[in-house]
Protein backbone atom coordinates (compact mmCIF):
# COMPACT_ATOMS: atom_id res chain seq x y z
CA UNK A 1 0.00 0.00 0.00
CA UNK A 2 1.60 3.12 -0.80
CA UNK A 3 1.85 6.40 1.72
CA UNK A 4 -0.64 8.77 1.55
CA UNK A 5 1.41 11.43 -0.29
CA UNK A 6 2.13 14.80 2.02
CA UNK A 7 1.05 18.15 1.28
CA UNK A 8 2.81 21.34 1.47
CA UNK A 9 2.22 24.83 0.57
CA UNK A 10 2.19 28.58 2.17
CA UNK A 11 0.85 29.33 4.97
CA UNK A 12 -0.11 33.01 7.00
CA UNK A 13 -0.13 32.82 10.53
CA UNK A 14 -3.02 34.31 12.73
CA UNK A 15 -2.85 38.51 12.60
CA UNK A 16 -3.13 38.92 16.59
CA UNK A 17 0.33 37.30 16.83
CA UNK A 18 -0.84 34.54 19.30
CA UNK A 19 -2.01 30.86 18.55
CA UNK A 20 -4.37 29.53 16.41
CA UNK A 21 -7.62 29.59 17.47
CA UNK A 22 -8.86 28.48 14.06
CA UNK A 23 -8.24 26.88 10.88
CA UNK A 24 -8.78 28.07 7.76
CA UNK A 25 -7.05 25.93 4.67
CA UNK A 26 -7.98 26.61 1.17
CA UNK A 27 -8.03 23.80 -1.53
CA UNK A 28 -7.14 25.97 -5.16
CA UNK A 29 -8.37 25.20 -8.61
CA UNK A 30 -6.54 23.06 -11.20
CA UNK A 31 -3.34 24.55 -12.65
CA UNK A 32 -3.19 26.84 -10.04
CA UNK A 33 -1.30 26.25 -6.54
CA UNK A 34 -1.33 27.36 -2.89
CA UNK A 35 -0.12 31.07 -3.24
CA UNK A 36 -3.76 31.34 -5.26
CA UNK A 37 -5.65 31.44 -2.55
CA UNK A 38 -3.65 32.73 0.33
CA UNK A 39 -3.75 36.27 -1.14
CA UNK A 40 -7.32 35.81 0.52
CA UNK A 41 -6.23 35.49 3.88
CA UNK A 42 -5.24 39.65 4.50
CA UNK A 43 -9.17 39.88 3.83
CA UNK A 44 -10.29 36.85 6.14
CA UNK A 45 -8.31 37.93 8.27
CA UNK A 46 -9.94 41.09 9.40
CA UNK A 47 -12.73 38.84 11.04
CA UNK A 48 -10.73 36.41 12.10
CA UNK A 49 -7.58 37.93 13.60
CA UNK A 50 -6.90 34.47 15.66
CA UNK A 51 -7.19 32.08 12.80
CA UNK A 52 -4.18 30.26 10.90
CA UNK A 53 -4.62 30.37 7.18
CA UNK A 54 -3.08 26.90 5.14
CA UNK A 55 -3.37 26.95 1.26
CA UNK A 56 -1.58 23.43 0.33
CA UNK A 57 -0.26 22.69 -3.16
CA UNK A 58 -2.45 20.08 -4.41
CA UNK A 59 -0.94 16.68 -4.99
CA UNK A 60 -0.47 15.86 -8.39
CA UNK A 61 1.57 18.24 -10.81
CA UNK A 62 -0.46 19.78 -13.78
CA UNK A 63 -0.40 17.08 -16.44
CA UNK A 64 -1.74 19.94 -18.87
CA UNK A 65 1.01 22.19 -18.53
CA UNK A 66 4.66 22.98 -16.72
CA UNK A 67 3.32 24.65 -14.07
CA UNK A 68 0.76 24.48 -11.15
CA UNK A 69 -0.91 21.41 -9.82
CA UNK A 70 -4.24 19.75 -9.67
CA UNK A 71 -6.13 17.57 -7.12
CA UNK A 72 -6.67 14.96 -10.54
CA UNK A 73 -6.15 15.29 -13.93
CA UNK A 74 -9.04 16.70 -16.10
CA UNK A 75 -7.94 15.31 -19.41
CA UNK A 76 -11.11 13.37 -19.93
CA UNK A 77 -13.87 16.00 -18.24
CA UNK A 78 -16.57 13.94 -16.98
CA UNK A 79 -18.67 13.04 -13.92
CA UNK A 80 -17.75 9.69 -13.51
CA UNK A 81 -13.87 10.98 -13.91
CA UNK A 82 -14.50 13.90 -11.57
CA UNK A 83 -16.36 11.47 -9.29
CA UNK A 84 -13.44 9.01 -9.44
CA UNK A 85 -10.43 11.88 -8.99
CA UNK A 86 -12.19 13.36 -5.69
CA UNK A 87 -12.71 9.66 -4.47
CA UNK A 88 -9.01 9.31 -4.69
CA UNK A 89 -7.54 12.73 -3.73
CA UNK A 90 -9.81 12.55 -0.56
CA UNK A 91 -7.77 10.43 1.77
CA UNK A 92 -4.92 12.86 1.06
CA UNK A 93 -6.96 15.95 1.57
CA UNK A 94 -8.00 13.96 5.03
CA UNK A 95 -4.77 13.09 5.97
CA UNK A 96 -3.81 16.85 5.96
CA UNK A 97 -6.56 17.80 7.76
CA UNK A 98 -5.89 15.31 10.91
CA UNK A 99 -2.36 16.42 10.38
CA UNK A 100 -2.70 19.91 10.65
CA UNK A 101 -6.02 19.30 13.47
CA UNK A 102 -3.17 17.49 15.61
CA UNK A 103 -0.38 19.84 14.96
CA UNK A 104 -2.58 23.12 16.16
CA UNK A 105 -4.26 21.00 19.49
CA UNK A 106 -7.65 21.75 17.28
CA UNK A 107 -11.08 20.57 16.50
CA UNK A 108 -12.74 19.79 13.49
CA UNK A 109 -15.69 23.23 14.94
CA UNK A 110 -12.42 25.07 14.79
CA UNK A 111 -11.41 24.10 11.00
CA UNK A 112 -13.15 25.54 7.71
CA UNK A 113 -12.86 24.82 4.35
CA UNK A 114 -12.44 27.15 1.43
CA UNK A 115 -12.53 25.77 -2.07
CA UNK A 116 -12.24 27.18 -5.32
CA UNK A 117 -13.10 25.28 -8.89
CA UNK A 118 -11.46 21.57 -8.66
CA UNK A 119 -10.75 22.63 -4.72
CA UNK A 120 -14.65 23.28 -3.88
CA UNK A 121 -15.17 19.59 -5.27
CA UNK A 122 -12.45 18.44 -2.85
CA UNK A 123 -13.66 20.78 -0.10
CA UNK A 124 -17.59 19.31 -0.20
CA UNK A 125 -16.69 15.52 -0.79
CA UNK A 126 -14.14 15.42 2.48
CA UNK A 127 -15.84 17.46 5.05
CA UNK A 128 -19.27 16.42 4.68
CA UNK A 129 -17.91 12.54 4.99
CA UNK A 130 -15.93 13.60 8.29
CA UNK A 131 -17.08 12.06 11.67
CA UNK A 132 -17.08 15.37 13.29
CA UNK A 133 -18.05 18.31 11.76
CA UNK A 134 -16.48 21.46 10.46
CA UNK A 135 -17.34 25.16 11.16
CA UNK A 136 -18.12 25.53 7.82
CA UNK A 137 -17.29 25.09 4.05
CA UNK A 138 -16.91 27.83 1.21
CA UNK A 139 -17.09 26.53 -2.29
CA UNK A 140 -16.19 29.44 -4.91
CA UNK A 141 -17.00 28.59 -8.97
CA UNK A 142 -17.13 24.44 -8.24
CA UNK A 143 -19.75 21.97 -8.64
CA UNK A 144 -21.24 18.76 -5.93
CA UNK A 145 -19.60 15.40 -6.92
CA UNK A 146 -21.06 11.98 -6.24
CA UNK A 147 -24.83 13.81 -5.69
CA UNK A 148 -26.33 10.20 -5.78
CA UNK A 149 -23.92 8.99 -3.29
CA UNK A 150 -24.21 11.82 -0.62
CA UNK A 151 -27.28 10.41 0.77
CA UNK A 152 -25.42 7.08 2.00
CA UNK A 153 -22.40 8.63 2.59
CA UNK A 154 -22.26 11.81 4.51
CA UNK A 155 -21.46 12.10 8.44
CA UNK A 156 -22.12 15.46 9.35
CA UNK A 157 -23.77 18.79 8.32
CA UNK A 158 -21.71 21.61 8.27
CA UNK A 159 -22.61 25.33 7.09
CA UNK A 160 -22.37 25.98 3.80
CA UNK A 161 -21.92 29.05 1.28
CA UNK A 162 -21.53 28.30 -2.29
CA UNK A 163 -20.92 30.83 -4.86
CA UNK A 164 -20.84 31.20 -8.55
CA UNK A 165 -20.63 33.72 -11.79
CA UNK A 166 -23.02 33.61 -14.09
CA UNK A 167 -20.68 34.09 -17.01
CA UNK A 168 -18.34 30.99 -16.38
CA UNK A 169 -16.86 29.23 -18.84
CA UNK A 170 -14.94 26.57 -16.88
CA UNK A 171 -17.87 25.45 -15.08
CA UNK A 172 -21.26 26.10 -16.04
CA UNK A 173 -23.39 28.19 -13.77
CA UNK A 174 -26.22 25.62 -13.57
CA UNK A 175 -23.49 24.01 -11.24
CA UNK A 176 -25.03 26.49 -8.52
CA UNK A 177 -28.23 25.35 -8.01
CA UNK A 178 -27.72 21.83 -8.56
CA UNK A 179 -25.56 21.51 -5.87
CA UNK A 180 -27.32 23.80 -3.63
CA UNK A 181 -30.68 21.62 -4.42
CA UNK A 182 -28.80 18.40 -3.91
CA UNK A 183 -27.04 19.49 -0.63
CA UNK A 184 -30.45 21.09 0.75
CA UNK A 185 -32.06 17.76 -0.05
CA UNK A 186 -29.80 16.04 2.26
CA UNK A 187 -30.47 18.07 5.33
CA UNK A 188 -27.61 20.67 4.85
CA UNK A 189 -27.88 25.10 5.73
CA UNK A 190 -26.61 26.42 1.81
CA UNK A 191 -26.25 30.33 1.53
CA UNK A 192 -25.83 30.47 -2.08
CA UNK A 193 -25.80 33.34 -4.29
CA UNK A 194 -25.35 33.66 -8.31
CA UNK A 195 -22.72 36.81 -9.69
CA UNK A 196 -24.14 38.44 -12.92
CA UNK A 197 -21.34 39.27 -14.85
CA UNK A 198 -18.90 36.91 -13.06
CA UNK A 199 -17.20 34.29 -15.15
CA UNK A 200 -14.51 31.80 -13.52
CA UNK A 201 -13.17 33.99 -10.15
CA UNK A 202 -14.16 35.82 -7.47
CA UNK A 203 -15.09 39.31 -6.76
CA UNK A 204 -15.70 41.77 -3.94
CA UNK A 205 -18.95 40.20 -2.82
CA UNK A 206 -18.00 37.29 -3.28
CA UNK A 207 -14.90 38.09 -0.48
CA UNK A 208 -17.08 39.86 1.68
CA UNK A 209 -19.59 36.75 1.89
CA UNK A 210 -17.21 34.51 2.59
CA UNK A 211 -15.65 36.86 5.70
CA UNK A 212 -19.11 36.89 7.13
CA UNK A 213 -20.10 33.73 6.98
CA UNK A 214 -16.67 32.51 8.30
CA UNK A 215 -17.47 34.82 11.21
CA UNK A 216 -20.39 33.54 12.52
CA UNK A 217 -19.25 29.83 11.53
CA UNK A 218 -16.73 30.51 14.00
CA UNK A 219 -19.18 32.54 16.17
CA UNK A 220 -16.54 35.49 15.89
CA UNK A 221 -18.47 39.27 16.22
CA UNK A 222 -17.75 41.01 13.46
CA UNK A 223 -15.70 44.01 13.59
CA UNK A 224 -17.76 47.21 13.87
CA UNK A 225 -17.53 49.51 10.77
CA UNK A 226 -16.01 53.02 11.54
CA UNK A 227 -18.73 55.39 12.04
CA UNK A 228 -21.06 52.43 12.52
Amino acid sequence: MNPIPELHGPSQEPASGGPAKQLVIFCHGVGADGNDLIGLSPYFAKVLPDAKFLSPNAPQAFDMAPVGFQWFSIQEMNNENRLTGTQAAAPILNAYIDQQLAAHGLTESELALVGFSQGTMMSLHVGLRRENQLAGIIGYSGMLIGQHLLADEIKSKPPILMMHGDADDILPSTSLPEAVNALQAAGLNVRHEMRPGLGHGLDDRCIMLGMEFLAEAFGVPLPQQAGG
